[in-house]
C-alpha cells in the first residue's frame, strides 16, 4: 500500500534567465533548468539520499509526461495547446523513463480554467494511487510527484480536500503527505506533513507561485496563446485513459 507522496516542485528554468535556449526535446514550451535550477535539483536529490532508505521513493512521475502543466483556456484562433511525446519517444533524451507506463491522464490542449485544473489533479490522484497499488502491490511505499506549482497546488488541495486552501510554490519545494488511515477513497486518510518546504535548498524558496497571480474572479484567467499552426489539429484524448479506474476517479 502506498504510504507517502512526495510533490517537488521543478527547479529554476532557463527561460527565466534568457531568452536565447533551445529545447533538448524539441518540443515546444519545454525550456531547460538553469544552472541554479540544476543546483536546486541536486540539493534535493542529496535531501532524499539523506533520509532513511526505507523513507526514500521508489518511483518518480514527472511532468511533462505524467502531470501536465496548467496552460490557460486558448484565446480563440490562436491554436492549441502543445502535448508532450510519448514516453517511448522521450526515453531517447531521458533513459530513465519506463515506457511500459502510458499516461493516465490527459488536460485539454484547449486549456483549462482554475476548477478545471483542479478536477484533473483530483482525478489523476484518484485514478494513479490505486492503479500503482494494483500493478506494483508493496513495490511502491513512497513516490515522488516532479510538477509545476499550478498542478502542486491543485494536487495538495485536492489531498487536504480544500480547493481554496492558500498556499504558494517555490521552485525545488517539497510538500510531503503520508497515508494515515485509509479512507473508502484514494484521496481519503492523507495527512498534510510539510508545504512547500525550502528548508533543504541552500538559498531557500525562490520564485514562489500561486493561483492569485493569474486569476482574474471566480476562476477565470487571461486566455494564453496557442501554438502557432495547430488550428486545425485534432485536440487528441482528454481526461481519463485507464477504463478499469473510472470506478475510482473523482471527476
Amino acid at each position: 500500500m502506498l504510504e507517502t507522496i512526495y510533490i517537488a516542485r521543478h527547479g529554476y528554468r532557463l527561460n527565466w534567465v534568457t531568452q536565447n535556449w533551445k529545447s533538448e526535446t524539441g518540443l515546444p514550451r519545454d525550456p531547460p533548468l538553469a544552472a541554479f535550477g540544476h543546483t536546486q535539483a541536486q540539493e534535493l536529490a542529496d535531501h532524499f539520499l539523506s533520509l532513511p532508505e526505507v523513507q526514500r521513493p521508489t518511483a518518480i512521475f514527472s511532468s511533462p509526461y505524467w502531470l501536465s502543466e496548467w496552460y490557460s483556456p486558448v484565446k480563440p484562433g490562436s491554436g492549441l495547446h502543445p502535448r508532450p511525446a510519448s514516453a517511448e519517444n522521450l526515453r531517447s533524451y531521458f533513459s530513465g523513463i519506463d515506457s511500459s507506463w502510458s499516461s493516465i491522464w490527459y488536460p485539454s490542449r484547449r486549456g483549462e480554467d482554475v476548477p478545471e485544473v483542479h478536477s484533473r489533479a483530483e482525478g489523476f490522484l484518484a485514478a494513479l494511487i490505486p492503479e500503482l497499488e494494483r500493478r506494483f502491490e508493496d513495490k511502491h511505499k513512497h513516490i515522488l510527484i516532479v510538477s509545476h506549482a499550478a498542478t502542486i497546488i491543485a494536487l495538495t488541495r485536492a489531498l487536504v480536500r480544500d480547493r481554496a486552501r492558500p498556499m504558494r510554490i517555490a521552485c525545488c519545494s517539497l510538500t510531503t503527505f503520508r497515508r494515515t488511515i485509509p479512507g473508502d477513497e484514494p484521496l481519503d486518510g492523507w495527512k498534510l506533513v510539510s508545504l512547500g518546504d525550502g528548508s533543504h535548498l541552500n538559498d531557500g524558496a525562490t520564485r514562489d507561485w500561486g493561483f492569485e497571480d493569474i486569476v482574474i474572479a471566480d476562476g477565470k484567467v487571461v486566455d494564453d496563446l496557442g501554438q502557432p499552426g495547430t488550428e486545425s489539429e485534432d485536440g487528441g484524448p482528454v481526461g481519463l485513459q485507464l477504463p478499469a479506474a473510472d470506478i475510482h476517479a473523482r471527476m
